[in-house]
């Protein structure tokens, strides 16, 4: 069964943009058709990908604390995939001030219905409202209500260029009527070694799940982009203090996308840019928050310092007493 993106009807212009330039570049949106969500989830339980059970981790340990802090009668999460980790949290808010509404916001249709499934065996009465949404495009689904708490957890803030994350955080910060919570997840700058094995795994997994982007464009716009022809690489980029995904042509590449009425011509050894992942300081992270509106009030590193949760409020909102 094939779920709805909220890709699929758009007008496609960030794609034609990224492959009409050089260098070449794929939203990395495109990564969540049916089968890279599924593949996405299998990476989270990699030996090599850190991320996931350290922010887990993280959660299992300060989820009582925020709930505590920010009692929220609304759990509103950017980019929800399937809420693996979030359900840390939706319990820790249910025994602190009893069930809130969920919202999960998603680009992937399968992370939505995957989402509604567990939770409704999980917290049977807990209200799931699912919004399919582009919110790298528009945030104009989204409205916090009162007493909310968002979320934007995993270091998909990562995935977006210092502008375009400022951009989507103070979209998001527009969006609230009245002083709200915020909690964001980031990846913290630690040994190149650590990081570049995560996003190399010796599985192949990742490997899949980057080529898989190329037929996720294929159906989208009515290309013939063969993944064959490409090497996955990922490596870290000390100046940008970022990883990056490339899809190398191992070979000349000439590939048609109907729909964009668009040819792509890659020499042997050129890449196309699928993904950013860029890692902070607290510093970083805070300034951040701070340029998009919101004011940091708390600061969570996990117990290695990989990992980090910044909670923070509606910049000019009264600041509760956390206490």
């Amino acid at each position: 069964m094939h779920a709805q993106s909220a890709v699929e009807g758009s007008d496609h212009s960030d794609l034609y943009d990224g492959l009409s330039a050089k260098p070449l570049s794929i939203p990395s949106k495109y990564f969540y058709d049916d089968l890279g969500s599924a593949l996405f989830d299998e990476i989270c339980d990699l030996p090599e990908y850190y991320l996931t059970r350290t922010e887990l981790a993280l959660l299992e340990r300060t989820s009582a604390e925020i709930a505590r802090i920010t009692q929220p009668a609304e759990v509103l999460e950017l980019g929800s995939g399937t809420a693996r980790k979030t359900r840390t949290l939706l319990d820790a808010v249910v025994k602190e001030c009893g069930e809130p509404s969920y919202v999960p916001v998603d680009i992937s249709g399968f992370a939505l219905e995957t989402v509604a499934e567990t939770l409704e065996a999980n917290f049977p009465a807990l209200e799931v409202e699912g919004v399919l949404c582009d919110y790298t495009e528009s945030l104009a689904p989204v409205r916090p209500g009162p007493e909310c708490l968002s979320l934007f957890l995993g270091s998909t803030i990562g995935n977006f260029v210092h502008a375009g994350g400022v951009g989507l955080l103070s979209s998001l910060r527009s969006r609230f009527d009245c002083p709200g919570w915020f909690l964001l997840g980031v990846d913290l700058v630690k040994p190149v070694e650590i990081l570049e094995a995560a996003y190399n795994d010796t599985r192949g997994v990742t490997e899949q799940f980057n080529k898989n982007i190329l037929n996720a464009v294929n159906r989208a716009v009515g290309g013939d982009f063969d993944p064959g022809d490409f090497d996955h690489l990922a490596f870290f980029n000390d100046e940008q203090s970022q990883i990056e995904l490339h899809l190398v042509a191992k070979r000349p590449v000439d590939a048609r996308l109907d729909d964009l009425d668009l040819e792509v011509s890659l020499d042997r050894g050129e890449a196309i840019l699928t993904e950013i992942s860029r890692k902070f300081t607290r510093d970083t992270a805070e300034g951040m928050l701070v340029e998009s509106g919101f004011s940091p009030e708390r600061w969570f590193p996990s117990t290695d310092d990989a990992f980090a949760l910044a909670l923070a409020r509606a910049a000019g909102a009264d600041v509760l007493d956390a206490g």
